[in-house]
């Protein structure tokens, strides 16, 4: 039988409630970190004598709390840390004064930070600072437009294809898993076509971002079916609200995790959209360094959503003839 239907005032009561709460929600999910934008602990290098740097970075550290300073020997070891991703810039001190190395790659909101407060204080000493890029965006994208702005695409691609597998009512792993993994893979080389030999804003190999791109996208249509098929509708609510309205804007990729106000920074790297953004910067910019993390955590989604995908219908499956009544397509049920 059908559930009998609320009233019509308690359904315009729970709109009227709903939607100011769905609106209050997404305001404080983009508007909160984006209005607390600042560095907390950024990774930055200091590298020279000890005696040269000393002065350097005790000025750094007037600034408590907004930078993680890491001392390196010369130059070549802070170039060394910015491409393997340890920190996203460094002050070096030569005999011709001091040298700015940032990675507008890694972040061009940072390295415009640096530039800006390092600058500062090497005015406020009266000396003049060189800056050089080392690992720079890409010429056709110098803003790093493309990939802050592929992460709602990605999600959008990711909720859909979960959304499609449970309102169509596919299951099995032929079908929800392979139609999942499919749409994943699709969606990988549409975007590196796009981003990568259309606009060259993402340079290094197509099929490693090809396979970020899909390994992201899995990783969301995958949660999102996953809690669908053991909450059932009311999964693929929570699914899409966990990746749009907290995965989004906590991912970073306008600026960097550690510009975030705590803990979104670190909340947003384990979910799906900040992974795929820090592993899309690695594999494009930085040949795959600190690729790990990121790749696991995507990977991880992936296979619990899948597995939760396959535990769902297999218990639906049994539970099923125990009632006497076929399971009815999710799109079609009241």
């Amino acid at each position: 039988m059908s559930p009998m239907p609320l009233p019509t005032h308690r359904r315009i009561t729970a709109v009227l409630v709903l939607i100011p709460a769905l609106v209050a929600l997404a305001l404080w999910a983009f508007a909160w970190p984006a209005a607390r934008t600042a560095p907390r602990d950024l990774p930055l290098g200091v590298a020279g004598p000890p005696a040269a740097t000393a002065p350097v970075a005790q000025q750094l550290e007037q600034r408590k709390g907004a930078f993680d300073l890491h001392r390196y020997a010369d130059e070549a070891e802070a170039r060394d840390a910015i491409e393997d991703r340890e920190v996203y810039g460094a002050v070096v001190v030569t005999p011709q004064g001091p040298k700015l190395l940032t990675a507008s790659a890694a972040s061009p909101a940072v390295a415009q930070l640096l530039q800006q407060a390092v600058a500062h204080q090497a005015a406020a000493s009266g000396q003049e600072i060189a800056t050089e890029d080392v690992v720079p965006t890409p010429a056709s994208d110098p803003r790093g437009s493309v990939l802050s702005t592929s992460v709602l695409p990605l999600a959008l691609a990711g909720i859909g294809a979960g959304v499609a597998v449970t309102l169509l009512g596919l299951r099995g792993l032929a079908a929800a898993v392979g139609a999942l993994t499919g749409s994943a893979a699709l969606v990988g080389g549409v975007a590196a076509a796009l981003s990568h030999s259309w606009l060259d804003a993402l340079p290094g190999s197509w099929w490693a971002v090809a396979g970020t791109f899909a390994l992201a996208t899995l990783a969301v249509s995958g949660a999102v079916a996953g809690l669908a098929a053991l909450l059932g509708r009311p999964g693929l609510g929570l699914g899409a609200l966990l990746m749009m309205l907290i995965g989004n804007p906590f991912s970073g990729a306008a600026s960097a995790p550690e510009m975030l106000p705590e803990p979104a920074g670190v909340i947003g790297q384990w979910l799906p959209p900040g992974a795929g953004v820090s592993l899309l910067r690695s594999v494009a910019f930085f040949d795959g360094a600190s690729a790990v993390g990121p790749a696991l955590t995507l990977a991880w989604w992936a296979v619990l959503g899948l597995g939760a995908v396959l535990v769902g219908h297999a218990v639906r499956g049994r539970t099923a003839p125990a009632t006497g009544t076929e399971e009815r397509e999710p799109a079609l049920a009241s």
